[in-house]
């Protein structure tokens, strides 16, 4: 007979973490709005993806503070969970603008902004069970992917800015549109940090 291994219970809270923002970053690239209605429609569900990720978080943190002993560092399983959540806040909180600007159309700006967030996604939900199956290698080159996916945002925002300033005359618009391209650049900049904590637990677990 053959037993399987039961998973650990951070990795799979963890995992749980990366599934919900990959979900939920697939939902933010994906969803096409149309008008004000649509806004709302927007903001309410990401921010249930957004509760759904702080009850994980939650978990986790219970869950380290009744563990004695952890598979990586604490401070590391803390510090993954926070930053992922962090990207998670930061699509929620963009969704929110939109809703409260009634911003009912995304420019080709927006669009490549979440496209590069979606990818960064995909790689950080690849990237956690190659921690608690021991294939640290293999993280590497996905981390790397990801500060490649924010690179490609800070391009992209300096050039989303300066197109907004030469072409944009009304003041109001402009502050909308602004904001809404910094919290963007913002998104991919905790995704970079998660990236950074993946190294770390690479370089400390090798």
């Amino acid at each position: 007979m053959v037993f399987n291994r039961k998973k650990d219970k951070f990795a799979a809270l963890l995992e749980k973490i990366a599934g919900n923002l990959k979900e939920s970053a697939d939902y933010f690239a994906d969803y096409k709005l149309g008008n004000k209605e649509d806004t709302k429609i927007f903001a309410d569900k990401m921010k249930e993806y957004e509760n759904m990720g702080d009850s994980l978080v939650h978990q986790v943190i219970t869950e380290l503070n009744n563990s004695f002993i952890t598979p990586i560092e604490r401070e590391d399983i803390w510090a993954l969970s926070m930053s992922m959540d962090d990207v998670l806040d930061g699509m929620e909180h963009t969704a929110g603008l939109f809703e409260m600007y009634a911003i009912v159309k995304a420019d080709e700006f927006m669009y490549q902004f979440v496209d590069a967030i979606r990818n960064c996604a995909i790689e950080i939900e690849k990237s956690i069970p190659l921690i608690f199956t021991k294939k640290l290698p293999e993280i590497r080159p996905l981390a790397i992917k990801i500060k490649d996916y924010e690179s490609t945002c800070d391009e992209v925002h300096r050039e989303a800015m300066t197109h907004l300033f030469a072409v944009e005359t009304d003041p109001i618009r402009l502050i909308k549109y602004k904001e809404v391209y910094e919290h963007m650049e913002e998104i991919a900049d905790n995704c970079q940090a998660v990236a950074n904590t993946l190294e770390s637990i690479v370089m400390k677990n090798a």
